[in-house]
């Protein structure tokens, strides 16, 4: 480089331009729009700017705006499919499966009920018609276990509704919502004495008191009471009891997923919002009924799959088995007075006659039940 060369450079780098009131924020490139112009202004010359309405990026709102704009044009295309064929929108399908998938959930919760109900009428009559032979301190023992099985029904009914702790004071349970003693005569009777229960560590009353009924049929296995099918079957009968209260815990403790909630509720209402607009035109007033019944409808879908979602509450449509305990509690309690009855004096259960007379005594030695109170021979 030629000395003359570095000093216009260096005379350049030390010179000072005039400076004068926001000379940095003034505009320096002007904007032509002359049709003479407009090749330099595609082409981003460093004299000429895009036109102002060519600009989306620099400068512009178009990012702080783009979301609702695309929104009301998503609920015009709505509109328009609506206008066009509102049949093909797929929301009551959406809220049938949803009703459909809460009612098989009612039935299932209902056929395990009917499942643990079935084992312990089956352990029930095994346990009775094989002891009523047996010794007194025996026979005590059978009475207790059947206990605990109705014990069972109302501790598989309280587990389902949260009403823990109703063996930590017999006779009372623990409110779920207080934490208080609230009174349940149903215990009373039925829990083995000096029983504590471990809810606090985890520990169900149901499976608690099974480890009873377990311990009964392995004693009855060992002093001879049951041959080992019997025995067998008295255990697969216990399982299935406890399968099925596994699985009505699976129900209860599994809800529908939220996402499926939330999106149901969210198109539900936009679906009410958007169905005027698309029957006013062809059906003026009667518009207004008619979106009053189909909404009806699709409400009364959707409640009925929320009610009947968790069965094991206490809403009138869920599963009556507060009435469904209390029937199988009577007919067992009926099942205990005659095994009693025939233990005590002899005879053989719902039929009235000594039991040596079964046994194959003679004609003559059969006597009624009334006539054997009465005092005959």
């Amino acid at each position: 480089m030629s000395y003359r060369s570095a000093t216009n450079v260096d005379s350049r780098h030390h010179q000072r331009a005039p400076t004068v009131p926001f000379a940095r924020t003034s505009r320096h490139k002007p904007r032509r729009y002359a049709l003479c112009q407009i090749t330099e202004v595609l082409t981003l010359t460093s004299h000429y700017r895009w036109p102002l309405a060519l600009r989306f990026i620099k400068g512009a709102i178009h990012g702080a705006i783009i979301v609702p704009v695309l929104l009301h044009t998503a609920f015009a295309v709505l509109v328009v499919a609506l206008d066009h064929n509102i049949k093909d929108l797929g929301l009551p399908a959406s809220i049938v499966f949803r009703n459909q998938t809460s009612y098989n959930r009612f039935w299932d919760g209902r056929n395990l009920l009917t499942v643990i109900i079935t084992s312990v009428r089956n352990l029930t009559r095994s346990f009775l018609a094989n002891s009523h032979r047996f010794p007194l301190v025996d026979r005590v023992e059978t009475d207790r276990t059947i206990h605990i099985l109705i014990a069972i029904l109302y501790a598989t009914k309280n587990h389902l509704r949260a009403g823990w702790g109703a063996e930590i004071i017999p006779g009372t349970s623990i409110n779920p919502s207080t934490g208080n003693a609230t009174l349940t005569p149903e215990y009373s009777d039925l829990l083995p004495k000096g029983l504590y229960g471990c809810d606090d560590r985890g520990l169900g009353l149901v499976l608690q008191l099974t480890f009873f009924v377990e311990q009964y049929i392995k004693k009855g296995y060992d002093k001879g009471w049951f041959h080992a099918p019997q025995a067998s079957q008295m255990q697969v009968q216990l399982n299935s009891m406890v399968d099925a209260y596994g699985r009505m815990e699976t129900i209860r403790l599994t809800p529908i997923p939220i996402a499926h909630l939330i999106h149901q509720k969210q198109v539900l209402a936009l679906f009410g919002g958007v169905l005027p607009f698309a029957l006013v035109d062809k059906m003026d007033y009667w518009a207004i009924p008619v979106v009053s019944l189909v909404m009806f409808t699709l409400y009364g879908i959707d409640g009925i799959g929320s009610q009947l979602e968790d069965p094991f509450g206490y809403d009138r449509n869920d599963i009556k088995m507060d009435f469904i305990v209390e029937d199988v509690r009577s007919e067992i309690s009926v099942l205990l007075e005659e095994w009693k009855k025939a233990g005590d004096q002899g005879y053989e259960m719902f039929v009235g006659k000594r039991q040596s007379t079964v046994d194959g005594g003679d004609g003559g030695g059969q006597v009624d039940r009334a006539d054997h109170a009465n005092g005959a021979p």
